[in-house]
């Protein structure tokens, strides 16, 4: 009876509540998903269902020692989760209201014609090209986050996107070359940018800083990126701070439009 009653006293911010507490843990475990974090984040959960269960059963040294622990215990999340935590605060923080407009778009009644939709079919095409000729190139597309922070560290540019330009720019003879480049809507908005490199993860030793600048930059933003491989002339995919497999270039293209959708 007595639950029937709490039940009863359900009101509608009860119910935001715990929408909102769901919708927190989803976008955490998001950010953790496919780490180390992700193990250490379920040892957390743990250690906190242990000590709410020694603490039912009255168990006062051990509810003690975890309480300790889980007190404590916000100093060490910081330490251990702190690339995470970077990105969540990056993802809060550095909002591309672009992409809002973007989304309010989708309804039909305030919906036009915009025009700056990325050309993916030419960006994955002067990467083929480039393959061909074991051209170098590295690509980020951004997505929600701004990333004026890294483009300030090269050259700003407002190129509409186009395979010619793609080209031109990772020619080895250009002095644009060196770097990557960062797209948004459909224009070439930094070339030379210098991304954050990752040393943590072990990867293929066929791939260089390319590939290295491609993980770290999708690991610490929601941004995707392609690298072209100077040596190989392999084109790789990356999101999330992972290799993102592909058949061919048209699903190539499919999963970035997808992404970016």
């Amino acid at each position: 009876m007595e639950i029937f009653k709490d039940l009863l006293k359900f009101t509608v911010v009860d119910v935001i509540d715990v929408i909102l507490v769901a919708l927190l843990l989803y976008y955490i475990y998001k950010l953790v998903k496919g780490t180390v974090a992700i193990n250490i984040f379920i040892g957390i959960i743990i250690i906190y269902l242990v000590w709410r269960l020694t603490d039912f059963l009255n168990m006062e040294l051990l509810t003690g020692i975890f309480g300790g622990f889980m007190k404590v215990g916000i100093i060490a999340l910081i330490v251990v989760f702190q690339p995470e935590i970077r990105k969540f605060l990056l993802m809060v923080g550095s909002t591309n209201f672009s992409r809002r407009r973007k989304f309010m778009q989708q309804f039909k009644f305030i919906k036009n014609e915009t025009g700056d939709e990325t050309n993916v079919d030419a960006i994955v095409s002067a990467c083929v090209k480039m393959g061909a000729s074991k051209t170098g190139a590295l690509i980020v597309f951004e997505r929600n986050n701004n990333l004026d922070f890294l483009s300030s560290s090269g050259d700003e540019m407002n190129i509409k996107v186009t395979q010619p330009i793609i080209e031109s720019i990772f020619f080895k003879n250009s002095p644009l070359h060196d770097g990557a480049i960062v797209v948004s809507n459909n224009v070439v908005k930094a070339t030379r940018v210098i991304l954050p490199v990752n040393n943590e993860k072990n990867i293929p030793q066929r791939f260089g800083l390319r590939h290295r600048a491609a993980i770290g930059v999708t690991e610490k933003t929601d941004a995707l990126a392609i690298a072209v491989s100077e040596e190989t002339g392999h084109i790789s995919y990356f999101k999330d701070g992972e290799f993102v497999v592909f058949e061919n270039t048209s699903q190539l293209n499919d999963i970035i439009k997808k992404d970016l959708a």
